[in-house]
């Protein structure tokens, strides 16, 4: 079986580090594995609060795309918050992704604006002030990040504790861009549109809940669906070997 080269897009606090077990299983079935830090995430230099747009935050995905030689197609996958990064580079570069995965992630349509799936997850707003610490400073500079508490019971709730204990203490700030995706033109029916795209859904994600996940896959009309049992939301965490199968699946049917 020929190799395909995957980009892997973390969830938004996290950084490239997520990754650290799937990348080499996926390099032992014999393929290439880029993973990235958005801005402000992982060993990024820039704060969050520095970050001036969303595409900003996705620009180190989307100038890695644009680098690619002319004909490579990639395998692009994006956890969590990372599916709207994956939206966009999917609409800017539709023609270098041969198929874009969604793992327990927000995945958008082109009905709506961008910031409509997150909008409508089904969370209270005290819900929201209990699970992320939010500072908004006198400038108007924002920035989010989970808990501790958050992390252990609703996250990572199923995954080693080494695990838990590895985010606790590489988490970064980061920011959710809800204004200003509440504001922007909805992906594009050529670009973001004409992509393949498959979602792996985590049955006890618990940020996330499975029938959140089964609407959003409803409503973006992706048919090419596999859900991982005993999965919390960090499913590279809790059964990598299961995540590792199912892109390996799902990408010999596209590449």
């Amino acid at each position: 079986m020929e190799g395909k080269h995957y980009v892997l897009v973390h969830g938004a606090c996290h950084g490239a580090w997520c990754w650290y077990k799937l990348k080499p299983q996926l390099q032992s079935a014999g393929n290439r594995v880029t993973v990235l830090d958005l801005a402000a995430s992982g060993i990024n230099p820039k704060r969050i609060e520095d970050v001036g747009s969303f595409a900003e935050y996705s620009e180190p995905l989307l100038e890695f795309l644009e680098s690619l030689p002319p004909g490579e197609k990639v395998a692009l996958v994006g956890h969590s918050f990372g599916g709207l990064s994956l939206a966009l580079a999917m609409d800017k570069f539709p023609h270098k992704i041969a198929i874009a995965v969604f793992l327990a992630a927000f995945v958008p349509d082109t009905q709506h604006p961008p910031s409509y799936v997150l909008e409508q997850q089904p969370m209270e707003r005290e819900d929201l002030n209990e699970e992320f610490n939010m500072n908004i400073s006198s400038s108007g500079s924002a920035s989010m990040i989970f808990g501790f508490k958050c992390l252990s019971t609703k996250i990572y709730q199923l995954s080693p504790i080494e695990d838990l204990e590895l985010a606790k203490t590489l988490i970064r700030p980061g920011w959710l861009f809800v204004e200003e995706l509440r504001k922007a033109e909805n992906f594009s029916e050529e670009g973001y549109g004409s992509v393949p795209k498959a979602y792996i859904a985590c049955k006890e994600d618990a940020i996330i809940p499975l029938a959140y996940q089964r609407w959003m896959i409803e409503n973006a009309g992706i048919e090419d669906v596999l859900e991982i049992k005993d999965a919390d939301h960090m499913a590279m965490f809790s059964k990598p070997q299961e995540v590792c199968q199912s892109l390996l699946q799902m990408a010999e049917k596209y590449t």
